[in-house]
């Protein structure tokens, strides 16, 4: 390894991030890079693990060891190498993936683990530096045509690796851009869309067509793409929010979490919003929903200088670091505080919203809320609630957001006109080891197939159900597998 004994000299060191007051003022990327020589530390730190839990800490199973040493030599386009081997877009990953590999680092048992999110991303920042990053072209097409339904990160996975062997891919976008959730979900303080921009560049340089505005079901005939295409892969993500039907719903106040972050996105990059403008200006905002959407939307209400902002969660506050019921390398659910956090927020658990108090025009002017007592089950987890008997009040509240996740994926239009099975939670039905759907040629992955999730896992996705593609087209398959590794195929 790199070096032995990085790990006993130097501790985890992350990049340096612009001021809280100055970075509020705008929407851009506030994390610095690390210098050389802090990269080539935090690499070092890497232990060369007789088992490295890293690689099944990771959905995409990254060969993380491998590119850490590559990287603390310097031999930048070896760690792209290998970086890729397994990622297609480590961009998007080493900014907004909450990096399970780092929970399973072996050094994490008690010292902080290696920072290979930092460091994934700038590998690839450096590669596009350098001019590693090149279209890949498949010397010889195979004839065969495929359509992607859906450009989010498990659409573009599965496009880049069914154009890496050899098939014409299309991909139909209903949005005005490529991205999916990565455009218009993510806030741009997150991840500025320059860096999609430059993804989708050297796709379409590698033959693979985007067509937005296109709504398979709507304004595209889904006979024709069944009658052109010789395989259709489904990856439209986990798309309808989780309500809150209480009293007081229908409100001039209350909107999900995705409708106001959709705006802010659209304004960002100068384009018409339509409907009505939603802002966080001079307004007591509730943010109900503990997760990444809700800090997003903390984020975004601090950017149009809300009044106070305040986030909500259900579930009772998790402990600060690992307990018994969270041994190590399993993904611990304790507590965590994000960018947006730090930028301003006040954060309440084991709070229920009773209902939506308007005024006389039907705005929406306070909350009804209560406190909640839980019990925890044998494994560590909560159980059952009950009301805290004299907690019920009323707070201030002007703009309530509703982030407390997706429930399935959008049944009308595409799904219901195909006739593809759903299972229980509404999602597209198939197997996960083909990821075919009860329609021979019709294949599924991302969201749309396992449900919400994160990023990592779509890409992970997408690249599993390119390979069954291909394996239904051509009887065998090239593609690389999680379980491939840079080493074995090099």
């Amino acid at each position: 390894m790199g070096k032995p004994t990085g790990f006993i000299e130097f501790t985890r060191e992350l990049p340096g991030k612009r001021p809280v007051g100055e970075r509020i003022k705008d929407y851009k990327e506030f994390i610095d890079r690390l210098p050389e020589e802090k990269l080539n530390q935090q690499s070092g730190r890497c232990m060369n693990c007789g088992v490295p839990f890293c690689h099944s800490g990771c959905p995409l199973g990254n060969v993380i060891p491998e590119f850490n040493d590559a990287i603390y030599n310097k031999s930048w386009e070896e760690a792209y190498d290998i970086l890729t081997s397994t990622n297609n877009f480590p961009e998007f990953t080493g900014r907004i993936c909450p990096a399970p590999c780092e929970s399973a680092c072996v050094l994490g048992i008690n010292q902080p683990p290696v920072t290979i999110e930092e460091i994934e991303k700038h590998i690839i920042e450096i590669a596009f530096d350098k001019g590693f990053v090149k279209p890949r072209k498949p010397n010889i097409r195979t004839g065969k045509k495929i359509a992607v339904v859906g450009s989010g990160p498990s659409g573009l996975a599965a496009a880049a690796q069914l154009n890496y062997a050899g098939h014409q891919v299309t991909v139909f976008e209903r949005d005005d851009a490529p991205g999916g959730l990565l455009r218009y979900g993510i806030p741009d303080f997150k991840l500025e869309k320059w860096v999609i921009d430059r993804r989708i560049s050297v796709m379409e340089q590698e033959g693979i067509t985007f067509k937005c505005n296109s709504n398979v079901g709507v304004n595209i005939s889904i006979n024709d793409l069944l009658r052109e295409y010789h395989a259709i892969v489904l990856a439209g993500g986990s798309t309808v929010p989780r309500n809150l039907p209480i009293p007081g719903r229908e409100l001039k106040g209350v909107y999900f979490a995705m409708e106001f972050l959709k705006q802010q996105n659209k304004r960002v990059a100068n384009l018409s919003v339509e409907g009505e403008d939603l802002f966080a200006t001079n307004k007591n905002v509730v943010v109900i929903g503990g997760g990444d959407t809700g800090s997003d939307c903390v984020g975004t209400s601090n950017r149009h200088k809300a009044k106070t902002v305040t986030q909500f969660e259900l579930l009772p506050k998790p402990p600060e670091g690992r307990n018994e019921n969270m041994p190590w390398p399993t993904y611990p659910m304790t507590l965590k505080i994000t960018s947006s956090h730090e930028e301003g927020a006040e954060r309440y658990w084991a709070i229920a919203t009773k209902s939506f108090i308007g005024d006389e025009n039907g705005n929406l002017k306070g909350l009804n809320i209560v406190d909640l007592e839980w019990t925890i089950s044998a494994d560590g987890r909560p159980a059952k609630f009950v009301e805290k008997e004299g907690s019920e009040r009323e707070i201030p509240c002007e703009l309530a957001l509703l982030a407390m996740g997706f429930v399935h994926p959008q049944h009308e239009g595409l799904i219901k006109q195909l006739g593809v099975e759903l299972d229980e939670r509404g999602n597209v039905k198939a197997t996960e080891q083909a990821f075919q759907t009860n329609i021979n040629k019709i294949f599924t992955a991302g969201d749309m197939r396992r449900g919400q999730s994160l990023v990592v896992w779509a890409i992970s996705e997408g690249r599993e159900c390119a390979r069954k593609v291909d394996e239904y087209l051509m009887g065998h398959s090239l593609l690389e597998t999680k379980d491939s590794s840079y080493i074995a195929n090099s």
